[in-house]
């Protein structure tokens, strides 16, 4: 008898330990059933991905040293609060826009880096090679910044921005897409630097001809849209430097094979996952994960384009600059 009552007990406790631990309280003769989420279909079969999204989460590209791969709820308290808004239930929560910019209008993420593979969070260490290639460029640029228009970033350029990708990063803010699907295309477009990125799915190969956003082809998985690119120009920035001013453009990109995965996961939530194999870069590939949540609105032109007065001005200024370092030496000799 005694075993029994402890037996009996013993499962009223492991109830009790469920119940606590989904945050709910227990409901005797109430019949609960379980609502899985399927991912909306387009007449064509394939899940449909269109629409505004936005991926301007909180997490930044690398995590710092010492975090953990995910925010404790004071963490997340403290993140919410230093963007000035009350912290969100769940693992990400939308803010408005403010003028048509978003800048500190985050989606809240759990996560402390968009990078999930290396475990710890960072871009892994550069080849031998890479390293030389990277020291010079950089050495280049701080001996020749404003020597012509090629010496400045892509970014500077108006050519292109990281947010375009692929891999598709976010940056300071408008970090906005359009997804467009037919039955044999995808068609994703950038509000900055207004980039569109034109994906067959019809199972064509690459075309081996290389492009700033390299060369790329679609087929779908299931509920996902995987999106494979290579044929990179070798001609974009390198990863991890500042989108102004950062030197060592040109990384050799032209054996890096990026692959996309785009997924419905929720009514208000496509996963972003994507993985950079490069080795003429990198000595392993590294991976990353963002949760773009749904644009309230439509996107706005990005006037931006090369040559405008911003190009002039930098380099009018450069030169002015020369000028006046000319005639400083020439005094200091006589």
């Amino acid at each position: 008898m005694l075993n029994a009552r402890l037996f009996a007990l013993a499962i009223a406790m492991c109830s009790w330990a469920s119940t606590q631990a989904a945050g709910q309280s227990p409901a005797p003769n109430v019949k609960t059933k379980a609502v899985t989420w399927k991912s909306p279909r387009l007449p064509d079969g394939h899940p449909d991905l269109q629409g505004y999204w936005s991926s301007n989460t909180s997490a930044p590209l690398q995590r710092p040293n010492g975090a953990a791969e995910f925010l404790t709820d004071d963490e997340l308290k403290a993140r919410a609060t230093r963007q000035g808004v009350q912290a969100p239930q769940n693992t990400n929560s939308p803010f408005p826009n403010l003028f048509g910019i978003e800048g500190e209008a985050r989606f809240i993420s759990r996560r402390t880096s968009i990078i999930t593979d290396p475990p710890d969070g960072k871009i892994p260490a550069m080849t031998p090679e890479a390293q030389k290639q990277f020291a010079a460029d950089q050495e280049h640029h701080k001996l020749h910044p404003h020597d012509g228009p090629e010496d400045l970033s892509t970014f500077e350029r108006c050519i292109t921005w990281i947010t375009s990708g692929p891999p598709m990063l976010p940056t300071a803010y408008n970090n906005n897409y359009q997804i467009i699907q037919t039955p044999d295309h995808v068609m994703i477009m950038t509000e900055m630097v207004h980039d569109v990125r034109i994906i067959p799915t019809d199972g064509r190969s690459h075309s081996g001809i290389r492009q700033w956003k390299g060369d790329s082809v679609g087929r779908y998985e299931g509920d996902t849209l995987v999106v494979e690119t290579i044929n990179f120009n070798g001609k974009r920035g390198w990863f991890g430097t500042p989108t102004t001013e950062g030197g060592g453009e040109r990384r050799p990109d032209q054996k890096m094979k990026v692959t996309e995965r785009f997924s419905r996961i929720g009514p208000e939530v496509l996963r972003y996952q994507f993985t950079v194999d490069d080795p003429g870069i990198y000595t392993k590939p590294w991976s990353g994960e963002i949760d773009m949540q749904p644009l309230k609105g439509s996107m706005v032109e990005y006037a931006c384009l090369e040559g405008d007065q911003g190009m002039e001005l930098i380099l009018k200024g450069a030169r002015a600059d020369e000028k006046a370092a000319a005639e400083a030496a020439q005094k200091k000799s006589r």
